[in-house]
C-alpha cells in the first residue's frame, strides 16, 4: 500500500502561482511513476502531468505545457507540481497518483494504483 497526501492548494488570482506537494508513505517511493490529475466541477478527471521514477522523463497535458512543472524528491518521497501563470480554467481538485511503470502502463493513462484525497485549487479572474 502507498498512502498519498496532497497539500498546497488554495485560492490564487489569475496569473498567479501555486506549488502543490504530494507526500507518499508506505512502499518504496522510487518504484513508482507519479502523476497529477485534476477534476473540475461537472467534468471528468483529466491528466495534468507525470514523471518517471528518476525524474528524467516527464509528460504534460497540452493545456499546461510551459506553465506547469512536475518534479520529485525521492529522498523525501514527495512529488511536486509547480503551477505558474494560472488561469481560471485551471480551477479544479488536484489529485496525485502512483503507478507501477510496467506492462500496459502509460504516463497519461495509467493505470495508477494509488490516489490521494485531492487538494482544491481555485483561480479567480
Amino acid at each position: 500500500q502507498v498512502q498519498l497526501v496532497e497539500s498546497g492548494g488554495g485560492l490564487v488570482q489569475d496569473g498567479g502561482s501555486l506549488k502543490l506537494s504530494c507526500a507518499a508513505s508506505g512502499r518504496t517511493f522510487s518504484n513508482y511513476a507519479m502523476g497529477w490529475f485534476r477534476q473540475a466541477p461537472g467534468k471528468e478527471r483529466e491528466f495534468v502531468a507525470a514523471i518517471n521514477w528518476s525524474g528524467s522523463n516527464t509528460d504534460y497535458a497540452d493545456s499546461v505545457k510551459g506553465r506547469f512543472t512536475i518534479s520529485r524528491d525521492n529522498a523525501k518521497s514527495t512529488v511536486y507540481l509547480q503551477m505558474n501563470s494560472l488561469k481560471p480554467e485551471d480551477t479544479a481538485v488536484y489529485y496525485c497518483a502512483a503507478g507501477i511503470p510496467r506492462g500496459p502502463f502509460r504516463y497519461n493513462l495509467g493505470p495508477y494504483n494509488y490516489w490521494g484525497q485531492g487538494t482544491q485549487v481555485t483561480v479567480s479572474s
